[in-house]
């Protein structure tokens, strides 16, 4: 987009530090940041992130204003506020892995390979993965420990960074109805008569309310952006002079709608259920059930074939150790009352069945290059099956014996503390050739990623 401003002092400078992570959609959010919501594009990109980013350049760098202009301001907000979330993201994350798992060493092993995130450039460039991702880990940890009302308010606000936060109701539905079915199961052999009675309808009750208020706030950020569209652009109160004549000519260029309270509303106002968000999605990404199968978008299928790939591993693996626990949905069975850590925990049910949904709607509706930053950010159960393959198959973890005697993993006392464990990740790379072929696939796909997407993504090549 054109510049409505003039440079200052140090916006070259900012721009050549990190220009990088301005590309592709984060261009979207710094200008809804910047100017707000103009076009009828925009409302794509939902609200959270922009306001967090203006936030924090008005704020905390108003002290720059002098030498930054406020594009240089939201540039450099990008890359310190992007690596604080996600910072904030790799507790959340490891928190939740302990709560879930109740295995330490698959926790701590599943966060290093958080850290090490095939979707990495987008965790620090200008996009919402990082601030949903903490939002989300974060709910979903407090969920786990009955901090229902906390939980509904995180997840509520993760909405508000991206739209998949809806999904986050399923969570909002099972955890409470599995805490119901055990507590009726307690009061069914502690309790006699009509106590037995009215303790039955208090639980089915409470879960009632819990699931419609649960429902209801986190829906209600999205609710309310699709109604502030809807009066952007179906009741507007802007008119054309109000806009800034370059952004208006670009607007032109393009086809962007912009709103005018002098011309028609679009034809997506006069539809029964009028939402901006599904317009978007259809006229301007041609975003659709089974729209993106096609041949020329072969290499985008690659490209998400590995996230997808450890999605399955991960549904397949978790059916085959528990059919019965699965069948059932999670819900009874002798698998809840000894439960055994690790991946095939009965906990984990409800993040796999999660996952797979994810998988399934990105997969069939959706741009399908998009896959890793959308699992890496919503879900835990790809790091979590990538951990739980690596202690299975990998023997240099478990410091046993291997062909070669000299290959093992040492913890050098001169660099590492007497109580700070030393990063497996960081110490299988100088072995990698001794590794097992599932380590080497593991972590040749993590890194790569990593490198690959940060190279060609801050370099506005197709990484998106």
């Amino acid at each position: 987009p054109p510049r409505t401003e003039e440079a200052m002092y140090l916006d070259n400078v900012v721009d050549w530090l990190f220009g990088g992570l301005s590309h592709w959609d984060a261009e979207h959010f710094l200008f809804i940041a910047e100017k707000g919501y103009l076009y009828e594009h925009n409302f794509a990109f939902f609200p959270l992130f922009p306001i967090v980013l203006r936030g924090f350049a008005e704020i905390l760098l108003w002290p720059l204003s002098s030498w930054l202009s406020v594009r240089g301001r939201l540039l450099l907000a990008v890359a310190l506020g992007n690596s604080a979330l996600f910072l904030l993201s790799v507790i959340a994350f490891y928190a939740l892995s302990r709560a879930v798992l109740q295995d330490r060493r698959l926790a701590l092993l599943s966060s290093f390979l958080y850290c090490s995130t095939p979707a990495n450039v987008f965790m620090t460039a200008g996009y919402s993965e990082s601030l949903f991702a903490a939002l989300t880990f974060g709910g979903l940890f407090l969920l786990e420990k009955g901090f229902t009302l906390r939980a509904c308010l995180a997840l509520s606000i993760a909405t508000a960074a991206r739209s998949n936060g809806l999904v986050n109701i399923g969570f909002l539905l099972y955890l409470p109805s599995l805490h119901a079915i055990s507590l009726i199961r307690v009061y069914r052999a502690t309790t006699k008569g009509h106590s037995k009675v009215l303790h039955y309808i208090w639980v089915i009750l409470r879960l009632l309310l819990t699931s419609l208020f649960g429902t209801a706030v986190i829906a209600l950020p999205f609710c309310a952006f699709q109604y502030y569209g809807y009066r952007t652009f179906c009741t507007p109160s802007t008119s054309l002079e109000q806009i800034h004549p370059a952004l208006l000519s670009l607007g032109e260029r393009r086809g962007y709608r912009v709103p005018d309270e002098n011309g028609p509303p679009p034809l997506w106002c006069m539809r029964p259920l009028p939402l901006l968000y599904s317009h978007i999605q259809d006229v301007y990404w041609d975003v659709g059930f089974l729209r993106y199968f096609e041949l020329r978008q072969i290499p985008n299928f690659i490209l998400a074939m590995p996230m997808a790939t450890l999605a399955i591993m991960a549904a397949y693996a978790y059916f085959q150790a528990n059919p019965e626990l699965c069948l059932r949905l999670g819900l009874w069975g002798t698998a809840l009352e000894k439960p055994t850590p690790g991946f095939f925990n009965p906990k984990v049910f409800v993040y796999v069945v999660h996952s797979t949904v994810l998988l399934i709607f990105g997969t069939l509706c959706m741009h399908v290059q998009v896959l890793t930053r959308f699992m890496a950010s919503s879900s835990p159960v790809p790091f979590w099956i990538s951990a739980h393959l690596l202690l299975l198959n990998e023997p240099l973890l478990h410091r046993r014996k291997t062909s070669n005697p000299n290959v093992q993993l040492q913890t050098d006392p001169k660099n590492y503390c007497k109580h700070t464990p030393q990063n497996p990740i960081l110490a299988l790379l100088p072995h990698f050739k001794a590794c097992s072929p599932t380590t080497q696939s593991i972590l040749g796909y993590f890194l790569s990623y990593w490198i690959l997407g940060l190279a060609l993504h801050c370099n506005f090549l197709p990484w998106t």
